[in-house]
């Protein structure tokens, strides 16, 4: 089944986005932010960060990710995402639980036993 969703632009132009495309690039996106929310709570529980500080390596490791998709995907961001926000925002709930698992079990093996 594969749909074609339109949208008219500012200049009265009509763009057509592939459902299957938007899907798959948001299936890639929620796999990096895992990866990323994985490798960064490893990095802070290595580091040895508690409390605030270990939130804000978790932020900042958000940003980073989000400025490299927006790199990658160069002026031309709309060609693959209808809009910026949902690059950032997507599944961010999901993976700060992620990091938090990864952060506490590495913080526990490096610096308590």
């Amino acid at each position: 089944m594969n749909r074609t969703l339109k949208r008219k632009e500012k200049t009265g132009e009509i763009v057509a986005y592939s459902e299957a495309a938007i899907r798959q690039n948001h299936a890639v996106l929620e796999y990096s932010r895992t990866s990323m929310s994985a490798l960064a709570g490893c990095t802070a529980g290595i580091l040895g960060f508690t409390s605030y500080y270990g939130f804000i390596f978790y932020v900042l490791t958000c940003l980073m990710l989000w400025a490299m998709v927006l790199a990658k995907a160069g002026s031309s961001w709309n060609k693959y995402f209808r809009q910026r926000l949902p690059i950032l925002t997507g599944t961010v709930t999901g993976g700060i639980f992620t990091y938090i698992l990864f952060w506490t079990f590495i913080y526990g093996m490096v610096h308590v036993y």
